[in-house]
């Protein structure tokens, strides 16, 4: 629905500033005209100059800025809706026994250091259903049960990241499912001994990070912004 009103608002706005742009535009000096074409730049609101003629008939200026506040926070969540949908976003679960040997601040530590974004995060203590759920692609292996039994035997933190190849290369931050056949500097390889406490859970590809980020997250969970370190890391020099 927030969004919906942003992209009226935004719309409207657009409207009101390209029909005073043409009534106006004889009379716009080069600052004024820059602070006008501004507004549509990233969401950055300057304040915008309104020209006219009083009633002694000579030329007048009215700074308007408070009644485009709005508007302008509308440009900055669509910029924002448009940079995330850019992305590619992956779910990541810490599993019980990750949490329990205290290893959250190390996993974070690595995605964070790649340079991928987090955007949801909560901790959970799922049922037996709901890890039914989540393991449904195999529940015809024998040890379906024993692996729900696991996940649903305590609390394990949720989470989103974001970035460009975040599916794949979150694979290879993590490893292989087998700790003691994953490399050296992987999550598993360096954290990790047994298959069955591999500490940790990532999305196998673009459908299968869909459907796990629908299951665990409500879209009023997910947010999107952009971080101060992304023209750091994907920046063209």
């Amino acid at each position: 629905m927030s969004s919906q009103i942003f992209r009226s608002v935004s719309r409207a706005t657009r409207s009101i500033i390209s029909s005073a742009s043409k009534q106006k535009s004889s009379l716009l000096s080069g600052r004024s005209a820059s602070a006008a074409a501004a507004i549509s730049y990233k969401g950055v609101l300057p304040a915008l100059a309104s020209f006219g003629r009083d009633s002694s008939g000579n030329t007048s200026s009215t700074w308007i800025a408070g009644a485009f506040m709005l508007p302008a926070a509308a440009y900055m969540v669509q910029d924002q809706e448009a940079h995330a949908a850019e992305m590619e976003r992956t779910f990541i679960a810490i599993k019980p026994d990750g949490v329990q040997r205290g290893l959250i601040s190390e996993i974070i530590s690595r995605f964070e250091r790649k340079g991928f974004k987090l955007v949801a995060i909560k901790l959970v203590i799922p049922s037996k259903s709901f890890a039914q759920q989540h393991y449904h692609d195999l529940k015809e292996r024998p040890f379906f049960n024993g692996l729900c039994d696991f996940l649903s035997s305590g609390p394990v933190l949720a989470m989103v990241w974001e970035g460009e190849g975040v599916i794949k290369y979150g694979r290879k931050l993590i490893g292989a499912t087998d700790p003691q056949k994953s490399e050296p500097g992987t999550i598993r390889g360096d954290l990790a001994v047994g298959v069955g406490r591999n500490i940790i859970h990532g999305s196998d590809g673009p459908e299968t990070a869909k459907d796990e980020i629908s299951l665990w997250f409500k879209p009023e969970e997910l947010t999107s912004y952009i971080s101060n370190q992304e023209k750091w890391v994907y920046g063209v020099n």
